[in-house]
């Protein structure tokens, strides 16, 4: 697995100096994800670079750079744990509270006036709190990003982290909320015991077959909207970047043949929405007979992966395993998307070498793209739960955004999130999902 490796690198600040450390990386085989010059002092340059390196990488490139006599080697970067330091997310005041008028208006005894009024009509809650614009983020930690079931409480950067691009993209409140219980109907019981607290649930990081369950009991107990984000959220990515691989290559997507390698949370809500948006060819495969039991019960048809390689249009893989794809298999104008994080299926350069005509990994194909305008979308329109229109819809405005070159628009352009929001909102009004 590749995690990002920090290293700090002092060079002397002439021609040349860098480029011999970054032959060093480049001779041990490694990628570097971003470099920064921190300081210039002296006539040395301090660099923080960013390596892409597995677990078991070669670490005597520290010394071989050190070993150069135009640079030393410093020692690793702290910039991701700094970033981490202290939580990523706070609540703070909406308003000033700098005068005792205030205060007594906010609390005690002003706010017993809002508490009678939600009590006689619980709908002025969406006007009086900040309910319509708060989302809990659910998870019991059973299937964290690559990592596996590595329990609710390590689990909890991420959930951070989302609520982080909540507020930041979309203006959103996102609670992270960790639960300490694997089994369905406990899981439901607790998220329906607090689900008064949230305009909307998002269920993340839960692992199949469970979180079908889970996510499919709650749409029935719960009058709000309820989505798990591994599932929809990647299919609504997913379904963007074929839109466009569609169109700028001239094929119909709908009757492309698909072909989904990994058929766990993300891969069966990747079927389930392109069999939604019309696709008729689903092809899929995948070690668990039970999902592809389910793939064949949704109009799908369960192969072999090399098959699968040779028949399909479109290669969707979301299965947490690095180099599952063999480049041989790829076929010449084939679209390739490999959305395991952190390391993908097939790099999409060895795909396009291999002459996929597009191929893309989930660094780009992420979630982040959907989720927030997903979610305001919905609070927004005081739905009951999200619909397929509504997926569909922020699909469409997702491919929409992207530049003619792209298959998706940059996740951090705050337009695109209006986007999504405001067609979100408008099919989940035109659809009466209210």
């Amino acid at each position: 697995m590749k995690i990002p490796e920090i290293i700090l690198v002092e060079t002397v600040h002439q021609p040349g100096s860098l480029a011999k450390v970054l032959q060093v990386i480049a001779d041990a085989g490694l990628a570097i994800e971003h470099l920064t010059a921190l300081r210039r002092d002296q006539g040395r340059t301090l660099w923080e670079i960013t390596l892409e390196m597995d677990e078991e990488a070669d670490r005597s490139l520290y010394e071989r750079i050190g070993q150069l006599p135009t640079a030393r080697f410093v020692g690793k970067s702290d910039r991701v744990f700094n970033r981490h330091r202290g939580g990523k997310i706070r609540t703070v005041s909406s308003l000033p509270i700098d005068t005792r008028q205030v205060l007594r208006d906010v609390y005690t005894p002003g706010v017993a006036r809002v508490c009678l009024a939600i009590q006689k009509d619980p709908q002025a809650a969406y006007d009086f709190t900040a309910l319509g614009s708060t989302v809990a983020i659910v998870t019991n930690g059973t299937a964290v990003l690559g990592l596996g079931n590595i329990g609710a409480l390590a689990g909890l950067p991420v959930m951070e982290g989302k609520a982080a691009l909540f507020a930041d993209l979309v203006g959103i409140n996102g609670v992270p909320i960790l639960i300490e219980e694997t089994q369905p109907a406990r899981v439901v019981d607790i998220v329906t015991g607090i689900a008064s607290s949230f305009g909307a649930i998002q269920l993340e990081d839960f692992a199949a077959p469970e979180c079908f369950e889970i996510e499919q009991v709650l749409r029935v107990r719960l009058q709000k909207p309820v989505l798990h984000d591994d599932q929809h959220g990647t299919a609504v990515v997913a379904l963007a970047a074929l839109i466009n691989a569609a169109r700028q290559s001239g094929v119909e997507l709908t009757a492309s043949v698909v072909g989904q390698i990994g058929l766990g949370a993300a891969g069966t809500g990747i079927v389930r929405l392109l069999r939604a948006y019309g696709v008729q060819h689903v092809l899929g495969t995948d070690l668990n007979a039970g999902a592809v039991a389910r793939l064949v019960a949704s109009g799908g048809q369960g192969v072999e992966l090399e098959a699968l390689m040779q028949r399909a249009d479109i290669v969707i893989a979301t299965t947490g395993v690095k180099g599952l794809i063999r480049p041989q298999w790829v076929r010449k104008g084939q679209v390739i998307l490999a959305l395991s994080n952190p390391d993908a299926e097939i790099e999409p350069l060895v795909a396009r070498e291999q002459g996929a005509a597009f191929a893309a990994d989930g660094k780009g194909i992420n979630n982040v793209l959907a989720f927030p305008g997903l979610f305001k979308g919905a609070l927004a329109a005081r739905a009951r739960c999200f619909s397929d229109a509504m997926l569909m819809a922020a699909a469409n405005a997702i491919a929409g955004a992207a530049r003619a070159d792209e298959l998706v628009p940059d996740p951090l352009d705050k337009e695109l999130h209006e986007k999504v929001t405001a067609a979100v909102r408008a099919a989940a009004q035109a659809s009466a999902v209210d």
